[in-house]
């Protein structure tokens, strides 16, 4: 490759730092450089400040020319870059300071040692991240000269009120990078706590990990797994006991990460593991409870029983754990909401864990898949109530995957709520049953009344349940109350750190709430968390129109890679950038393509664009058909600028929602 031709002097960006970093490593080098903005330090990175038009390279060299500094996120991808050693190789020829972040323990390249030899590293594993990123300031504003063991030396008079500060920020942007990290280092920041909404860890909290399939043909998974949830949702009951959700605690499947590094992601005490050996109508179940602060084994035991004994097995597991914590149990509610919620057909009961596996792989073919499983449970026994409420919400996301480019099916949404209603009935101690009709009664329904009086009884059966309390607040963002969702679904994140839906969520409230700054890290760690969400990509494409960054937000939209996402996104990002014909042509090909399916997304558009008489239009149409993006109506930041007008006003009224 050809080194671009030399660039004048004179600054053009205004920016002391530039950041060199693996493409597998964007969320880190974006929160490294949230962090440094925040303290005062502007930073260049790619792509954010590539201007249109310019050529990669060129851009790429005259920043490096201009910086002070090139802060190298280092990591074994960063090692098999090309890319990075050319900008390295670029800083060194310059003489600019070179502050390698150093990620993981990858050993270095001969190439990227030449350069670095005399290079002092931060070293992230050794300090953890909080610390590493107040050491980072301070080796900024030092011009690079730093080490991890050093860099606290010469410190100016009056200075100490400034490294507090920075220290504290630390924290929390390192909350936003600690995923992206796959979060194995976390742990070594001495005290550091895993997300505000967290707050202290308490003895009183453990983590069930999926438990093994030891099986010898390995096909017991859903099996293993089932057991796992199973034995989440019964420990979620048990007042005062803290239990992470399914969705933080099964992150971890398949990734090589300690126990040490699970818990204190996850800010727990106590893991429970374990491991599933089943042989036609033989099982045997290993279990053991660990205090991960020790080491100590507080509990264990092995349970060779018959299949159908496993209801038993889970009560005795669960009631073991229990005691092991010293945690008192109530007195009759938890068992009653047991026997209410299981059968005593082995065979629903295997269909079933098998819906639940296909169900969590959150696709088409997994949801169908899981209607199917959960509609043969429920014919083996008619009165399994846990089956029709997991069966409520699997026929939900079947009708609403809109993406296929199928019409709306009223009969598929009467279907799943008819299920919810099953649910309730046979089980009115189940809050799996009113958290599924509180939710389908929001989206579909409109019933928002209903939904509220659904949501409050399913949060009283379990409080410690997170999809509970995420959908409670999902309904007070469609309510309009910003302040109550918020609060609300930071207790839900509390509950399942590592949900890419609820960290997304809150992301958009906050957005909603025209606090943007508070919505990028929580969009960044979806993405970290799930590096495919298309949701994810979306959301900050959106943000980045309202922060006025219409050329970011257009990649960021082409990289959704759902077609409907892709084409309103660039309706709205071409017409901010002027480009009204390109606009206008991707707005067409979305109603061609989607018109009949997601009417409230050209509603959207056309509400960008100022055309308030199609958004209105378009928005009477979603509300025929029960579109559920709608439903947004009060918090949508597209339709802000359409509040004053009546039909605004007379839509709400339609919906059933407050002015």
């Amino acid at each position: 490759m050809n080194t671009p031709a030399e660039f004048p002097s004179e600054k053009t960006s205004g920016h002391d730092v530039f950041v060199s970093y693996a493409s597998q490593d964007a969320a880190v080098a974006n929160s490294i450089v949230e962090h440094l903005e925040g303290q005062g330090t502007k930073c260049w990175i790619a792509p954010r400040d590539v201007k249109p038009g310019a050529q990669y390279a060129d851009a790429i060299v005259r920043a490096i020319n201009e910086a002070r500094a090139l802060v190298l996120v280092m990591s074994g991808s960063a090692v098999a870059s090309s890319h990075v050693a050319r900008e390295v190789e670029r800083a060194a020829s310059k003489r600019k300071s070179i502050i390698p972040f150093r990620i993981d323990n990858v050993p270095l390249n001969p190439e990227l040692e030449y350069f670095l030899s005399n290079s002092q590293w931060i070293d992230v594993p050794k300090l953890g991240m909080p610390a590493a990123l107040a050491k980072l300031t301070e080796a900024v504003e030092q011009g690079g000269a730093t080490s991890s063991q050093d860099v606290t030396a010469g410190k100016r008079p009056g200075r100490a009120k400034k490294q507090i500060a920075i220290a504290a920020t630390a924290v929390v942007v390192a909350l936003g990078v600690a995923v992206g990290l796959g979060l194995y280092f976390w742990s070594s920041s001495h005290g550091a706590r895993q997300a505000p909404t967290v707050g202290m860890v308490t003895d009183k909290s453990i983590a069930v990990l999926p438990f093994v399939d030891m099986s010898e043909k390995k096909d017991q998974e859903y099996f293993s797994d089932g057991l796992s949830e199973e034995l989440i949702d019964m420990l979620t009951k048990v007042p005062e006991l803290r239990v992470p959700a399914r969705t933080s605690s099964f992150y971890f499947k398949g990734k090589q990460a300690t126990i040490a590094d699970i818990a204190k992601t996850l800010g727990v005490v106590h893991v429970l593991e374990g491991s599933v050996r089943k042989s036609g109508n033989t099982l045997r179940i290993t279990a053991q409870l660990i205090r991960v602060d020790n080491g100590y084994h507080v509990w264990s035991e092995t349970y060779d029983r018959k299949l159908d004994d496993i209801f038993k097995i889970q009560d005795e597991i669960a009631d073991a754990v229990v005691a092991a914590l010293k945690v008192r149990l109530l007195p009759a509610q938890q068992p009653s909401a047991r026997n209410e919620q299981h059968t005593e057909n082995l065979e629903a009961y295997n269909l079933y864990l098998q819906g639940r596996q296909s169900y969590n792989q959150g696709d088409t073919a997994g949801y169908q898949s899981a209607v199917t499983a959960f509609r043969a449970a429920a014919a083996l026994d008619p009165h399994y109530a846990a089956a029709y409420a997991d069966l409520a919400l699997a026929q939900f996301w079947l009708t609403d995957d809109t993406y296929s480019g199928g019409p709306a099916d009223a009969a598929g949404y009467e279907s799943a709520l008819a299920a919810a209603e099953k649910a309730v009935a046979l089980a009115p101690e189940l809050a799996a049953g009113y958290s599924a009709r509180g939710f389908l009664r929001a989206v579909y329904k409109f019933d928002f009344a209903g939904a509220q009086v659904d949501l409050d009884k399913a949060l009283a059966l379990s409080p410690g349940d997170a999809l509970a309390q995420h959908r409670s607040a999902v309904l007070l963002g469609v309510l309009g109350d910003l302040p109550a969702a918020i609060a609300t679904e930071q207790q839900a994140l509390a509950l399942n750190p590592l949900s890419e839906e609820i960290c997304r969520r809150l992301g958009f409230f906050f957005e909603a709430n025209q606090q943007l700054a508070r919505a990028r890290p929580l969009y960044e760690k979806a993405l970290a968390i799930a590096p495919n969400s298309a949701h994810a990509r979306f959301n900050l494409g959106e943000l980045y129109l309202l922060e006025d960054q219409p050329e970011q937000a257009l990649a960021a939209f082409h990289q959704t890679g759902i077609e409907v996402y892709r084409l309103s996104g660039q309706a709205k990002a071409e017409y901010s950038l002027k480009h009204v014909d390109a606009s206008r042509r991707a707005l067409d090909t979305l109603i061609a393509k989607f018109g009949k399916v997601s009417p409230w997304t050209i509603g959207e558009v056309y509400a960008w664009r100022g055309e308030k008489d199609q958004a209105f239009v378009w928005a009477e149409r979603a509300y025929e058909q029960r579109d559920d993006g709608i439903t947004w109506i009060k918090i949508d930041s597209d339709f802000r600028h359409l509040r004053g007008d009546p039909r605004y006003k007379a839509l709400l009224k339609k919906m059933n929602l407050p002015e």
